[in-house]
């Protein structure tokens, strides 16, 4: 963590928009054992989801869930980044957002809803307040 508050800015968001769609994978690898110890399909590997293990099943929604929140984050980091965000604020926002998303995932899998959607919320409101550091400075500039 001290690395990252000791990057500049710029720095800082490419780390955290790289680390995001790392962790887009890392839910994934549970899924790839899963399907390995119940026989590959490969003419259906999607079918496969239902004989998996319920753990394996949360992985692979988890997994999903990562692609569709990354596309949100993405762009607001993008925004930080054209608009010059140095603050705190936004570098606090993207750093708590790579650290939710990572604890969305293992709170998904471990089956505990309650701190999953509490990293969900972690991770939209930092998602919100980078866009709207972001507007901000564009619109008052």
């Amino acid at each position: 963590m001290n690395l990252l508050t000791q990057l500049p800015m710029p720095g800082t968001l490419l780390v955290c928009i790289v680390g995001a769609a790392v962790l887009v994978y890392a839910p994934f690898l549970l899924v790839g054992v899963a399907r390995l110890q119940i026989g590959y399909d490969m003419s259906a590997p999607r079918k496969m989801v239902d004989k998996m293990p319920p753990y394996a099943q949360r992985a692979n929604w988890a997994h999903q869930n990562a692609f569709e929140s990354l596309t949100l984050f993405g762009p607001a980091a993008l925004a930080a980044y054209v608009t010059g965000q140095t603050s705190t604020t936004a570098l606090g926002a993207a750093i708590a957002y790579v650290i939710a998303r990572l604890l969305y995932s293992v709170f998904y899998i471990l089956d505990v809803p309650v701190m999953r959607s509490a990293m969900f919320a972690v991770g939209s409101l930092s998602i919100f307040t980078l866009f709207f550091l972001s507007c901000r400075t564009a619109l008052l500039a």
